[in-house]
């Protein structure tokens, strides 16, 4: 097992060094810092400046793993922070559970199963490149588990669901023929709606359920009360594309 362990730092390493130049470099990701679960965290004023602080906290431990040492600390402070990882997404699960955790990029998804088992996997990932198991692999077997490996982080990142996950569901589901616009029924394009990044952005303002709709142009408008103000959210009446799903917030 030693070649697996040894390979453990490299592929934490990796996804530490995405996240964290993310959080220093990235403006749109510290632009929507104060609609993830850190805000709910830190408070809002002060989502940006933790933000970049887990930036350099992540670097900082990335670094330590890619530099050769004897030393078990560099592996112990990977546990550490990604164990800190799943209590942050609990947190965020349980405090903010329409809000994302803002973990690795900009987008719209709140913590689901897929957060916890990506964080998991870097903590087991972690743990044995701590305890360091005695045993050899072949170089082939150890290829081809840190493979699987990757591609398990990379499949659980939601992050990244625009550039496979949804071409591939478009691909592989045949979308059924729509009916006339005036037949679509409402708890249909409530169901698009909830699923559409635009409704988790607003979601933690609305103060009420729905108000009123009407359609108009192939487009249902559906109406929300958010704080003394007015949410309404534009659904197309075909598609099952949630990111076409627009909302503008009214006094």
């Amino acid at each position: 097992m030693n070649g697996i362990a040894a390979s453990q730092p490299y592929v934490i390493a990796s996804f530490l060094v995405w996240a964290g130049l993310l959080k220093l470099f990235s403006r749109r990701m510290r632009a929507q810092a104060g609609r993830t679960a850190l805000a709910r965290l830190t408070g809002a004023a002060r989502a940006v400046p933790a933000l970049r602080l887990a930036g350099v906290a992540e670097l900082a431990v990335a670094a330590g793993l890619l530099v050769p040492s004897a030393h078990p600390w560099n592996a112990g402070a990977a546990a550490l922070l990604t164990a800190g990882f799943l209590a942050y997404l609990w947190y965020a699960h349980v405090a903010a559970p329409t809000a994302s955790c803002g973990c690795l990029g900009t987008h719209s998804q709140p913590v689901d199963v897929r957060s916890f088992a990506r964080a998991g996997l870097l903590l087991v990932g972690a743990l044995l490149a701590l305890a360091g198991p005695a045993g050899t692999v072949s170089a082939p077997v150890v290829a081809v588990v840190v493979t699987l490996e990757v591609a398990a982080l990379l499949a659980l990142s939601s992050e990244l669901d625009g550039h496979w996950l949804t071409p591939l569901r478009r691909r592989l589901v045949r979308p059924v023929a729509a009916p006339p616009q005036d037949g679509v029924p409402l708890e249909a394009s409530l169901h698009l709606l909830r699923r559409s990044p635009a409704y988790c952005s607003a979601s933690a303002q609305l103060t009420s359920d729905v108000q009123e709709t009407w359609d108009e142009d192939g487009v249902r408008f559906v109406v929300y009360g958010a704080h003394g103000r007015t949410a309404v959210f534009a659904v197309p009446l075909t598609g099952d594309d949630p990111g076409q799903v627009k909302v503008a917030l009214v006094d």
